[in-house]
């Protein structure tokens, strides 16, 4: 059951994934082409002056070590999102095995051949060409293998700047806790990897001397990159927009929009926490927000009224399963003095403070604590370690701290956070897997994401927000052996937002109002 349901989305999705595949091929082999253009002259040079050959190698090797979404984030201010910062970044972790291996395989040509070379009337450049480099050839082709397997997986990085490739489908099915959506993604980008890595085998092992049977070889990666800048790709006349990987395949997300409000926005493919920078920095237009995010003071967006009612109550709580409570009998009351506590204007401030004053979660959460007279120093910790989990965003940080000055003042247990887990299937596959004890979790999350009811029961459902949080805890219960505690108090839907200067001047105040203005 589990291959065809498989199949028969790769079937229903042939379209996107193929789109994908061309997407993944362009940024793999226009990254490779201009790191062979700017590796292979590094490293000649360093063959002719060796001075220079450990700060450039060095440069090489520090570049390649920077966190590829950092690497990404930097880029935006300079090139903006799509594709551009996506080759750069590629560009920079190709170049260290393609420099190394042009240096060694140069440096490395027998003494012997090249005074040979030089008694047979040969100047320095017939050397480097006719010698030194055909006889290098095989170590260099071996640096550039070495560069395109690693593009192939980092390229998957590139939908957090909405660059697109199978990074998509993987990210997004992570997101959605959708199996066949990871696979979908993950298999071509191994059989990418394997089949570009043997064919660049083959051609090493065909040993080439003439160098214009090289140049054949490099037109033909010239021309792949090339096709990737001009695949068409539909996008928005009038407003560009950006959708996170989870948003695009959930009911209260762009499907809902198609679905209920006619709303095609063709949006980039983008992490979330590039999306809000993207936005402000002029890069898109709309995006999918949360509606609590800090950064929707920080940067005054407009947060537009879903007037059809297709976002749900998305009310956090903690969920911990159930046979936890019963090992740690003092856990579930000092949870739940927590409950009720924050608002969403409250919780929206907590976020301005991390996501644009720059305080620490565990100094949000300290002050916040006080001000409600919960805060106690942490004592004794010897009756066992409490493990909490979050999703890779602020706002879950700022619980986990919450959480954890929490226990550790009340109850005599020692915590550890495991922070920035991902998205809602790492975080649920690691309480399920007892490899986390709890974490905070959304209503709406746990409806539509993990428990994937009817559309009648989530019409039913989500009337009112007491309806919907009383649902997924008793079907989490039955289903999971896992608890849903007393809600914090406040409501993190989804939501569209512009910047608030562009939704005034186009008098636009509601998702309705979008469409209208697309649609003139």
């Amino acid at each position: 059951m589990m291959k065809q349901n498989f199949w028969t989305f790769v079937v229903e999705q042939h379209e996107k994934l193929f789109m994908q595949v061309i997407q993944h091929l362009g940024l793999t082999f226009s990254s490779l082409l201009l790191a062979i253009i700017v590796g292979i002259p590094l490293g000649i040079l360093i063959s002719r002056k060796e001075k220079l050959a450990h700060f450039i190698l060095g440069t090489a090797g520090i570049l390649q070590t920077i966190p590829s979404i950092a690497l990404l984030g930097f880029m935006i201010p300079f090139f903006g999102i799509g594709a551009i910062p996506a080759i750069v970044a590629l560009l920079i972790y190709a170049l260290l095995p393609i420099i190394r291996n042009t240096y060694t395989g140069i440096t490395g040509v027998s003494t012997n051949v090249m005074e040979a070379g030089k008694a047979m009337g040969m100047n320095s450049r017939q050397l480097l060409f006719k010698v030194q480099f055909p006889l290098a050839m095989p170590v260099i082709i071996a640096g550039i293998r070495t560069a395109t397997v690693i593009n192939v997986g980092v390229a998957t990085l590139a939908s957090f700047v909405g660059a697109g490739g199978l990074g998509e489908f993987i990210f997004g099915g992570i997101s959605l806790n959708n199996s066949n959506m990871i696979l979908a993604g993950a298999i071509p980008a191994a059989f990418l990897a394997i089949f570009l890595d043997q064919t660049i085998a083959f051609l090493q092992g065909l040993k080439f001397r003439n160098l214009n049977q090289w140049r054949v070889i490099g037109s033909l990666i010239t021309i792949i990159a090339l096709a990737y800048y001009f695949w068409p790709t539909p996008t928005s006349n009038k407003l560009k927009a950006g959708f996170t990987p989870e948003f695009m395949g959930r009911q209260d997300g762009d499907l809902g929009l198609r679905a209920i409000y006619g709303l095609y926005m063709n949006p980039k493919i983008i992490s979330d926490a590039i999306m809000y920078k993207a936005i402000h920095e002029d890069q898109l237009d709309v995006i999918s927000g949360y509606s609590t995010d800090g950064r929707i003071k920080a940067f005054n967006l407009k947060v537009l009224e879903d007037d059809k009612k297709i976002f749900p109550p998305y009310y956090a709580a903690p969920i911990i399963k159930s046979k936890t409570l019963l090992k740690y009998p003092d856990l579930e009351p000092v949870i739940d003095l927590l409950a009720g506590k924050i608002n969403d204007s409250l919780m929206t401030e907590m976020n301005y403070k991390t996501d644009f004053l720059q305080q620490t979660p565990e100094k949000v959460a300290q002050d916040f604590l006080k001000s409600i007279h919960l805060y106690k120093e942490a004592g004794l910790r010897n009756a066992g370690k409490i493990r909490i989990g979050t999703k890779i965003f602020g706002e879950q940080y700022i619980l986990a701290a919450l959480y954890k000055m929490l226990i550790e003042g009340h109850t005599s247990y020692a915590v550890e956070t495991k922070t920035g887990l991902g998205g809602t299937k790492i975080c649920f596959d690691a309480l399920v897997n007892d490899a986390i004890d709890l974490y905070p979790e959304y209503t709406g999350t746990g409806l539509l994401v993990l428990l994937n009811p009817t559309e009648e029961n989530i019409k039913e459902v989500t009337q009112n927000p007491e309806k919907t949080y009383h649902y997924v805890q008793q079907e989490f219960k039955n289903k999971y052996g896992i608890q849903w505690l007393k809600p914090i108090g406040f409501n993190n839907a989804y939501a569209l937002m512009m910047r608030n200067k562009d939704a005034h001047d186009q008098r636009i105040k509601s998702i309705s109002d979008l469409k209208a203005y697309l649609s003139y």
